[in-house]
């Protein structure tokens, strides 16, 4: 079996794992990214009550709904049930399983492409963390489909949504005869661009320097145990989050907000921004970054277990020799 679908398998495997230990943390995140204090409203929509010469947008104060995670979660059960945590599960764990195989397969495949020979020639962590910035780019036109239809099922829970999708299949159909494909799933494409090249490249660059780090004198990362890659893991995780965050906001207000689905990304950033402040861009941070520690430690440690299953039933699979010297790898 060639590198690449050992790659392929095991990232779909790691990316399985976590998004059933994320989702539900998922769903709060987005319900407080999207609760709307201050919402813009194109002038031509106000019809002729408005008369302002003003600006282009007019800005209409409303209260959050929700105080914070621990409220919203609390709300969002007491309102729709636990289950409605998991509303819209099947489209973000095609997309995490779709994310993380095409995630780990490109960065494999970019690692080779740098000259990677396991056990010749190592690439340094700078190396790796820019492989995973390429790898990141990539998976995001494998994800953005799944990240819009996620999002809108999401929003479905709060208690002042119109529910006017009947399911998955449905709300698919609805965006598509909607606004099309390109203009409908893949609304806010740039945002997960932004927010996929510097996380992914703080999620490999963190996650090579940890195992890196506990590689035992004149060991392997064959030497490694799950406490490890569940430890570098969950540091990646929180990386990965904390990298550039606003993207992730600005993404969910462009899929899940209509009068910002035609807008740019730096022209909904400002309007955030100049609304709420940067508590606006950096609400739901918290309980992400949080979750983000259990289930990147998951994904990882799935995708070395799966990786480890493959080196038993394939002798001839090339280990990596990597020494305290040198830099670590994902592949064998």
């Amino acid at each position: 079996m060639a590198d690449g679908y050992r790659d392929f398998i095991a990232g779909t495997v790691g990316g399985f794992s976590g998004k059933l230990v994320d989702y539900p943390f998922d769903t709060v995140k987005v319900l407080l990214q999207t609760q709307n204090q201050c919402c813009s409203h194109p002038q031509n929509s106000l019809g002729s009550q408005t008369q302002q010469k003003s600006p282009k947008h007019t800005k209409i104060k409303q209260p959050p709904v929700y105080r914070g995670a621990i409220h919203c979660l609390k709300h969002t059960i007491k309102t729709n049930g636990v289950l409605s945590l998991y509303k819209g599960l099947p489209a973000p764990l095609l997309g995490s399983m779709a994310e993380n195989s095409v995630l780990f397969l490109s960065y494999g495949e970019v690692k080779r492409r740098l000259g990677e020979k396991p056990g010749e020639k190592e690439l340094s962590i700078f190396e790796l963390a820019c492989s995973g910035a390429v790898a990141g780019g990539i998976a995001s036109f494998f994800l953005n489909p799944f990240e819009v239809i996620k999002v809108q099922m999401q929003v479905m829970n709060s208690s002042n949504a119109v529910r006017k999708y009947n399911g998955l299949i449905d709300c698919v159909i609805q965006t598509v005869q909607k606004e099309g494909v390109v203009k409908g799933l893949y609304r806010g494409q740039i945002s997960l661009l932004y927010r996929e090249i510097p996380g992914n490249f703080c999620w490999y660059g963190v996650y090579e320097s940890v195992c890196f780090s506990q590689i035992p004198e004149g060991g392997t990362k064959r030497d490694l145990g799950t406490s490890t890659h569940l430890l570098g893991g969950a540091s990646a995780g929180v990386a990965y989050w904390t990298a550039f965050y606003p993207a992730d906001t600005v993404g969910s207000q462009i899929r899940a907000n209509p009068l910002y689905a035609n807008r740019g990304f730096v022209s909904v950033f400002l309007d955030i921004l100049r609304a709420e402040g940067w508590a606006g861009l950096y609400r739901g941070c918290g309980i992400t970054a949080l979750r983000a520690a259990p289930a990147h430690a998951l994904i990882f440690a799935m995708y070395e277990k799966t990786m480890d299953l493959f080196r038993r039933f394939d002798p001839k699979m090339k280990d990596s020799i990597d020494k305290r010297s040198g830099s670590i790898s994902h592949s064998s």
